[in-house]
């Protein structure tokens, strides 16, 4: 049978000169973990891997403590199963206006939220034609660009005491590939 697969988002690295990580150095740190399979999308910090069945949220505390002791970098990791991107992208609600995959964001969060601070803190009313919550993760269409948009990831952030990192739809979809090879 074989090994369930796994993709890890790395947050903030190689954005402007600070937290540089080669991606051959991090698919290098993912094979040192006893991951197989690991192979790595752009240069942002994603990666996918095969690894033995366990909670995303403690792979990603491995990942995050061996990039600290190797890297010598702070760097929030989120991981998601295969199944769990796949959800992502079946769950989209934003499908039918999305037009380009470049201008809708996925803001992955690393838990679930507490639902009271969602209901005292709703990142809908940002801009409620354009933003959805699904399972740990919020959909933002930004048909002016990601940088003309309401700061999703940030205001989850600062509301909910989560860690968020974002990706394009276009993104997501080249991890669900890796995920399926």
């Amino acid at each position: 049978m074989p090994l369930p697969r796994f993709a890890v988002l790395l947050r903030g690295i190689n954005v402007g000169a600070n937290k540089r990580v080669a991606m051959a150095d991090l698919r290098r740190l993912l094979s040192g973990l006893g991951f197989t399979d690991v192979g790595t999308l752009l240069q942002s910090g994603n990666a996918v891997f095969s690894g033995r069945r366990a909670k995303p949220e403690v792979l990603a505390g491995r990942v995050q403590a061996a990039i600290r002791d190797e890297l010598g970098l702070q760097v929030a990791c989120i991981v998601r199963s295969q199944e769990e991107i796949e959800a992502v992208i079946a769950g989209n609600p934003l499908g039918k206006v999305a037009t380009s995959g470049s201008k809708l964001l996925v803001v992955f969060l690393s838990e679930s939220p507490d639902p009271t601070l969602m209901a005292e803190h709703d990142p809908v009313e940002l801009a409620p034609d354009r933003i959805r919550l699904g399972d740990r993760v919020i959909y933002q269409w930004c048909p002016d660009g990601i940088l003309a948009s309401p700061p999703v990831g940030g205001f989850v952030e600062k509301h909910w005491s989560v860690t968020t990192t974002g990706r394009n739809w276009n993104t997501v979809t080249k991890l669900a590939t890796l995920l399926g090879e």
